[in-house]
């Protein structure tokens, strides 16, 4: 019997039987969690073993300072979690902060449009991305950004995407907010 709460076409992408397992498995590790880091790995495992990615980071955002900073990533080398960098105004943030919509794009081309690194994110084998919004009080308060190979997010992915990891991003931000 299909799920009514996940999208019709889901089943292109993972089987419910899958979410179903990520998702407990995903429940057990944030309960068992005791940093933000482990929280954060909670949530990139559930997004790689539901949605798929190569690599996986959280951005947090200040609106009052417009800045942002990256608060988790699975790839420490090329991605750090230090510092902050200030928020652009431009078409990326009109769609995430302005639309509340996950930012898509499926080439090196359209990242490169918005994206100052897109070169490095080739050079992962990257190239393309999801932003997925996580709005806390109504408000942005980080991104969850998943990337993978070229055109690997079909429509699809992105309504999967949005429909499993929502909520989850959702609890894990709040989570780590609270250490």
């Amino acid at each position: 019997m299909p799920d009514d709460r996940l999208p019709e076409n889901i089943s292109e992408t993972v089987s419910v039987p899958l979410s179903t397992e990520a998702l407990r498995h995903f429940t057990d590790a944030l309960a068992a969690a005791t940093t933000a880091e482990a929280a954060y790995d909670a949530l990139c495992a559930l997004t790689k073993a539901t949605v798929g990615a190569k690599l996986f980071t959280v951005m947090t955002v200040d609106m009052t300072a417009m800045l942002a900073c990256r608060t988790y990533t699975d790839d420490p080398e090329n991605y750090p979690t230090s510092g902050t960098k200030p928020i652009e105004m431009n078409d990326w943030f009109e769609i995430v902060h302005g639309q509340h919509r996950s930012f898509v794009a499926n080439t090196l081309e359209e990242i490169d449009q918005v994206f100052p690194d897109a070169e490095l994110i080739g050079a992962l084998g990257c190239g393309s991305v999801i932003n997925l919004p996580v709005l806390i009080g109504s408000e942005l308060a980080a991104t969850i950004n998943i990337l993978h190979e070229p055109g690997y997010y079909t429509e699809a992915r992105v309504e999967a995407a949005k429909a499993l990891l929502t909520l989850p991003a959702m609890a894990t931000l709040a989570f780590a907010r609270q250490l």
